[in-house]
């Protein structure tokens, strides 16, 4: 027997926590509650508009701020008819009694007159918020109070707040209420998932009661780290998402394992604590390693430069490290403390179909094609998802904006309304310039010229003249040029594109010494779209090769890490077509509950990329690692396939179910970006455990026989034939590689 310090750590942490249990227990839970205390203490530093300037849009940002404009934040109380035309007297009368109560508010420096819409569809009554604009979102609860109240007054009227910050509001409402829908959701549907693979309730409760702990812990660190990397406003989402998934497949990993070591060892006196150690060294090591290849895919978001996949990543990565922590540490105290009573009480029939004796019969069958055919089913698997990928080809990327939001939030409603009536309220492009003082003048002038060639131009609104500012030293200008697009419209892009290449440099770009630039929504949204490209390759370069160095030092073989790359590469591309399918097209509309805009949220296609090669490790570990042990213990390839994916074939199907059932959630909650990372990754999970796991791999494997493991060598086909006869069982001893 080796000597305890030359054990792997997994194993020695592991038989510490088993025959320490109330401790390691104890330890958990205090860590659970100070990480979770500690950030709710230290509170979260939300990405402000500086963290997210990029390109040229930052550009302007920055020579604005340098100004040092008095821009208080301006919310906006519209008043329309429900059905009808505005009666305008009744109109007025709200307005005055909207205006009463707002100046009554201390949060409140100044109304406006009341403002007519062209068509006199509409009223609008302006009012500027009091106090530090950066922290008006504070305040803004009292202002939504006001408009509530005058609605009540005039119930004949519609009244409604849109601004800045009631936007915001208002969509920080619903993603908390859509956060709270994905725990009422996912909770049981993985509960049940588990029940089906387990047959009892404690064993079904213990890994969903870890992942809840380690989603707690990981929202609590991350809120600290948002002091270091700022947070946005989806990282919770996205904790919950992928702690409920990284966190039940780990535990489902290690449990399983256990369970089958302990039935191994059954009259061993000490067989909890044996089984415990065994599961360490095989699926504690596992999951040490697909841990970590999903942290090193998460980190390649660092090199995006960008706010929000720095703050995905971050939330990713330490939920990840807090789910693998946690299945190493506290996971085999609860085993070896419960021991037999993990499987306790039973469900009956489903503890007889989990537990069903005697040799496997789907799994076999589902692999004939690929061991008997294995050139024949490549082709057949592989093209399948080449043929799916391909509507990817065709796929737009856009940016997030007020037209990708539901309407089912009454401010977005109420957004689509003040546009419609007061174009110059929407989009708008924001002109920056910077120049000497003693060039004033001269930047006025120009400004004031490219103002008048905007006049008569369909590109760009003309309801209202547009106001140029001038900072009190006299160096910066600046002036909003309206459109009566939204930002994401083709139209949009074009006006931008005719600011930038033409008016800009025929006006402004003649004055001598000056720096310009145009900012705003559309150029904020063109910025990160190249932005994106720019840094697509070095991101996707990173997360490849480091996985690809991962699974090369795990297996010691460069034909299974250049396997699993093509693999999570061939998988990626499909969902990927799948996910343009689907959003870019109106008929799944009414079944997902969104409005087709023909386009992809900019940011969702390289996230769940990165998301799924990290987490496709977790089942090309496991899955390759047990096709690995039988390799060595003298099966033939093909019959090491068999036996690798037939014996981890209801533990990865259980972990897809409970990977699928919470990224599915996902596509039922009201934002689009939740619906698009949901349907993407549950897409993607679903073709990498049905497709790839099945067919794919199985007869790619076979295919290259002994290549397999190349430079390793693996034992002749003559070690432990009786092993290849059914007898194989998992040891947890080092010969054997690990597996789960």
């Amino acid at each position: 027997m080796r000597k305890e310090s030359r054990q792997p750590v997994t194993v020695r942490v592991a038989r510490w926590s088993a025959t320490h249990p109330w401790r390691a227990i104890a330890m958990w839970l205090v860590f659970v509650a100070v990480c979770f205390a500690a950030g709710t203490m230290a509170g979260t530093k939300q990405a402000t508009d500086e963290d997210q300037w990029i390109g040229e849009s930052g550009r302007a940002a920055a020579i604005v701020q340098d100004g040092h404009f008095d821009d208080p934040v301006v919310e906006n109380v519209l008043i329309t008819e429900p059905d009808g035309a505005l009666d305008q007297a009744a109109a007025r009368t709200a307005a005055a009694d909207v205006a009463e109560r707002m100046r009554a508010r201390s949060e409140v420096a100044e109304v406006g007159e009341p403002v007519l819409a062209k068509d006199g569809s509409a009223l609008l009554v302006p009012v500027t918020m009091s106090g530090d604009p950066a922290t008006a979102g504070d305040r803004i609860e009292a202002l939504l109070t006001a408009t509530a109240d005058a609605q009540r007054a005039h119930p004949d009227l519609r009244i409604a707040q849109v601004g800045p910050e009631s936007i915001g509001h208002g969509i920080n409402e619903r993603v908390g209420e859509d956060l709270g829908r994905a725990e009422l959701m996912s909770l049981p549907v993985t509960l049940l998932i588990m029940l089906i693979a387990f047959g009892a309730i404690i064993a079904a409760g213990v890994p969903v009661l870890l992942a809840i702990s380690a989603v707690a812990a990981a929202m609590g660190l991350t809120a600290l780290a948002s002091h270091l990397v700022p947070a946005v406003d989806t990282v919770n989402s996205v904790i919950l998402l992928m702690g409920m998934a990284v966190g039940v497949d780990y535990s489902l990993f290690y449990l399983k394992r256990e369970r089958e070591e302990r039935e191994r060892l059954n009259g061993n006196p000490v067989s909890h604590v044996a089984a415990v150690e065994i599961a360490a060294a095989t699926a504690g090591r596992a999951v040490v390693v697909s841990g970590l290849a999903v942290i090193v895919s998460m980190a390649g978001l660092y090199l995006a430069n960008d706010a929000v996949f720095s703050s995905l990543g971050t939330g990713s990565i330490i939920v990840v490290a807090v789910a693998m922590l946690g299945s190493l540490t506290v996971l085999p105290a609860l085993l070896a403390k419960l021991g037999r009573r993990v499987d306790r009480p039973r469900i009956p029939l489903l503890w007889r179909i989990s537990n069903r004796q005697g040799p496997p019969r789907v799994w076999p069958a589902l692999l004939r094609p690929a061991l008997r055919y294995p050139a024949l089913t490549l082709v057949i698997s592989a093209g399948a998802m080449v043929a799916l990928a391909l509507p990817a080809l065709n796929m737009t990327l856009r940016s997030a904006g007020p037209e990708t939001l539901p309407r089912s939030i009454p401010v977005v409603a109420a957004w689509d309304d003040l546009t419609t009536a007061f174009p110059s309220e929407g989009t708008s492009h924001q002109i920056a310039v910077r120049a000497p003082a003693e060039r004033a003048g001269e930047v006025r002038t120009a400004l004031t010229e490219l103002l008048d060639r905007t006049q008569g131009d369909g590109l760009f609104a003309t309801d209202a003249r547009a106001e140029i500012r001038t900072s009190d030293d006299g160096r910066v200008s600046t002036v909003g040029i309206p459109i009566p697009y939204t930002e994401s419209a083709p139209e949009a892009e074009r006006s931008l594109a005719v600011l930038r290449e033409a008016l800009l440099p025929a006006t402004v770009g003649r004055v001598a010494d000056v720096d310009y630039a145009v900012g705003g929504d559309v150029a904020r949204n063109v910025d990160y779209q190249q932005n994106q490209s720019d840094t697509l390759p070095w991101v996707v370069g990173f997360v490849l090769v480091l996985t690809f160095v991962v699974m090369a030092v795990t297996f010691r073989s460069l034909a299974v890490a250049l396997t699993a790359l093509v693999l999570n590469a061939l998988s990626a591309a499909a969902a990927f077509g799948v996910l343009t399918l689907v959003f870019q097209h109106s008929w799944a509309e009414g079944l997902l509950g969104f409005t087709n805009t023909g386009a992809i949220i900019a940011w969702i296609p390289l996230f769940v990329f990165v998301v799924l090669v990290g987490l496709s490790m977790d089942y090309h570990v496991f899955v390759v690692s047990r096709i690995r042990e039988a390799a060595q213990r003298g099966m033939s390839t093909r019959d090491a396939v068999e036996y690798g994916i037939t014996r981890s074939a209801g533990v990865v199907t259980s972990a897809a179910l409970v990977m699928m059932s919470v990224f599915a959630v996902f596509a039922f909650l009201s934002m689009i970006e939740m619906k698009e990372m949901g349907v993407g990754l549950a897409t993607a999970v679903f073709l990498d455990a049905m497709i790839i796991r099945v067919l794919v791999l199985p007869s790619l494997m076979t295919l290259l026989g002994r290549a397999n493991w190349w430079p390793s060598r693996m034992p002749g086909r003559n070690a432990v034939r009786a092993e290849r006869k059914g007898e194989l069982v998992g040891s947890g001893s080092s010969q054997s590689g690990f597996t789960y």
